[in-house]
């Protein structure tokens, strides 16, 4: 079966695909391997072996109400009688001190770092993936972008952009400078003050001049075919790196790499999953049978189950349609007062069981109570007969005063004055008064009027 070709640029001719590009896409396989590889770029660091014990510092022991870590000695300053050595103290020894001999590589295996490179060299070549990853292909040809060996002999830095500028890289390195900025961190006082995203990638067959055409464009770094790096295929773990082939080194690149006549993977094993065929084929996913409870109307057991569950529903469903009325709400909660009312009564012993009132009780009081009136009525006809009893003195001071006078006057009940104020109304209307202007001269007349009774009497 013939493989799929691909064009070398400003060239008119065809090479074949390499078939490294067939290789499974396992972005899993890459990001583990670009973090182990990562972790080998560390260097040692730790503290110093002395550091915090560098002082004459001991104990106090115990009995002086102190804790007993270690005390600076001596006296007439501030620095004597402080806690020393501890990492809680001031000047101490850090917490599990950091030590050179710390195992800071990781090791990986073989097999294990070559199905990421051929993973990442396979994401290369699907656009969709590039431009994910933020690379500006608006230009660009063709992905995978060969293009012909004459790069490999470009020295100067004016060439490399003229040579990137014909192929229709431009766009993304100019992406690339425009996102220069200062570090955040420490770094910026380490020899790498700023920070840059990725271009392209160059990859040639040998060692050549190409080198110092592209060092000085910002995001562009060269690579040979024999020596690729995963952390310059997928920067970060993340596959899609746009990449510059020169001729040779595509053609050199299934020899370099050791990829055998047949490579028997799947392209994208996600993709052949997920497909319609596949799933088509597969049975359905098994869900997790409910338990049964115990109590509940069991449909073999109750032959009547269809009926009840019917009626079931309809009073839920009359049930939630009253709920939502709020004339159904109001009598609801007037019933329930109802209730609590009855309740009482009945513990009150008023009312029966069945919600009817008692009759009253017998007043055994009452025989006495009747010999007492008969006695107060015969003294008072005694008084009338013989004469008006004798009247008790009214007070003339005081709180008894103020309260007998209030109760000989006449209470103003509301209807008196709803009374008072329709006949003044109606008075009104019969003159012929409507606005208020002429209610107030009516009123000034009347005053008037009265007045002059007054003035007269005198």
């Amino acid at each position: 079966m013939a493989r799929p070709l691909v064009s070398v640029q400003n060239e008119r001719r065809n090479i074949p695909l390499p078939r490294v590009f067939s290789a499974p896409l396992r972005y899993d396989v890459v990001q583990r391997v670009h973090t182990n590889m990562n972790k080998n770029s560390r260097k040692p660091h730790g503290v110093m072996r002395r550091a915090g014990h560098q002082t004459s510092a001991e104990s106090w022991g115990t009995g002086r109400a102190v804790a007993r870590i270690p005390r600076v000695g001596g006296g007439g300053t501030h620095r004597s009688g402080q806690g020393a050595f501890g990492n809680m103290c001031r000047g101490g020894t850090m917490f599990a001190p950091k030590k050179t001999y710390r195992k800071l590589q990781v090791k990986t295996n073989v097999s294990e770092r070559r199905m990421a490179v051929r993973a990442a060299l396979a994401a290369s070549a699907v656009p969709a993936l590039v431009v994910a990853r933020g690379h500006n292909l608006n230009d660009v040809p063709e992905i995978p972008l060969v293009v012909p060996n004459s790069v490999e002999a470009l020295e100067k830095t004016k060439d490399g952009m003229k040579f990137l500028k014909s192929i229709g890289a431009h766009h993304d390195v100019a992406k690339v400078a425009n996102t220069k900025k200062r570090r955040h961190t420490k770094g910026k006082w380490r020899n790498r003050r700023y920070v840059l995203r990725k271009g392209p990638l160059v990859v040639v067959s040998k060692r050549c001049k190409a080198q110092m055409a592209f060092r000085n464009i910002p995001g562009v770094e060269v690579d040979k075919v024999s020596a690729l790096n995963l952390l310059r295929l997928a920067p970060g773990g993340h596959v899609g790196r746009f990449i510059i082939w020169t001729e040779d080194a595509f053609n050199d690149l299934d020899k370099r790499l050791k990829i055998p006549n047949r490579l028997e993977h799947l392209p994208d094993s996600m993709r052949v999953i997920n497909s319609a065929e596949v799933q088509g084929v597969c049975r359905a996913k098994r869900h997790k049978q409910k338990k049964v409870k115990r109590n509940a109307p069991r449909k073999l057991l109750n032959p009547a189950f269809p009926i009840e569950r019917r009626k079931q529903i309809v009073r839920q469903a009359i049930a939630t349609k009253n709920n939502r009325s709020r004339t159904f709400r109001r009598n609801k909660a007037a019933a329930s007062k109802k209730a609590k009312w009855m309740l009482t009564m009945k513990a009150m012993g008023k009312m029966t069981k069945k919600g009817v009132f008692k009759e009253p009780r017998e007043d055994k009081r009452g025989p006495r109570l009747a010999e007492k009136k008969k006695a107060r009525e015969a003294r008072k006809a005694k008084w009338i007969k013989d004469g008006k009893p004798k009247e008790e003195k009214k007070p003339t001071k005081g709180w008894k005063a103020s309260k007998a006078k209030r109760a000989s006057k006449p209470k103003k009940t509301r209807d008196a004055k709803k009374q008072k104020r329709n006949s003044e109304i109606a008075a009104k209307i019969s003159k012929g008064i409507k606005t208020g202007a002429e209610l107030r001269k009516a009123r000034k007349a009347d005053w008037a009027k009265k007045n002059a009774k007054k003035t007269s009497k005198k």
